[in-house]
């Protein structure tokens, strides 16, 4: 079953597809709306924290559009495969990075520098291990595990509630160490594929 958000990228892209809009426009739309608002978790100011939330959040959501927009326009496109997890990575990088250097003077103290500077790392590397996984697997996308139509990517999305509630900072811990967890799964993940790769080919 398709997941909320790939539901509402589809809905979203039947209007698009009317216009003279491209997957890569909205690609680089996403970028931009995610890295704005990354970049105001760096202030430390709650108020700027808030509209970060919703532009970032706005972006990851935009992110599921121009897949969508791409197979019902027909104009999918190697380049394309790339830009969509270029602008995954920049944008969990620059999340991370923002974070840590919003919170450096706050009760993490430096650690928040440690923990933001340690999870874009992670969320870096990861990109080009799931990469080589899809390559692995022939070129197809890997899923996500899901569950009631929500994937665990879509964990993101409680970024903007907990930023109104001032839940921010257990948050940005949580999620550092959750990114920790995710690599060393995207590397199990890179090296069974292989295996099994290897294990075909003999």
């Amino acid at each position: 079953m398709p997941s909320w958000d790939q539901r509402a990228g589809r809905f979203i892209s039947r209007r698009l597809a009317r216009t003279p809009i491209t997957p890569n426009h909205v690609s680089l739309a996403s970028l931009l709306l995610a890295v704005a608002g990354a970049a105001l978790f760096a202030t430390g100011e709650a108020s700027d924290a808030r509209w970060g939330a919703f532009l970032f959040v706005l972006g990851r959501m935009a992110d599921h559009v121009d897949g969508e927009l791409a197979r019902l326009t027909g104009q999918a496109t190697r380049f394309g495969y790339y830009l969509d997890y270029t602008v995954g990575t920049v944008s969990y990088t620059a999340l991370f990075l923002c974070l840590g250097l919003g919170f450096r003077q706050g009760a993490l103290g430096e650690w928040s520098l440690v923990l933001g500077g340690g999870a874009a790392f992670a969320a870096f590397v990861t990109t080009f291990l799931l990469i080589g996984v899809d390559r692995e697997h022939g070129g197809d996308a890997m899923g996500y595990a899901s569950f009631a139509g929500f994937e665990l990517q879509d964990g993101i999305y409680l970024l903007l509630p907990i930023t109104w509630l001032g839940w921010l900072m257990p948050f940005f811990a949580a999620a550092a160490i959750g990114t920790a967890c995710y690599f060393l799964w995207a590397i199990w993940s890179f090296f069974q594929a292989r295996r099994g790769n290897w294990r075909s080919s003999d």
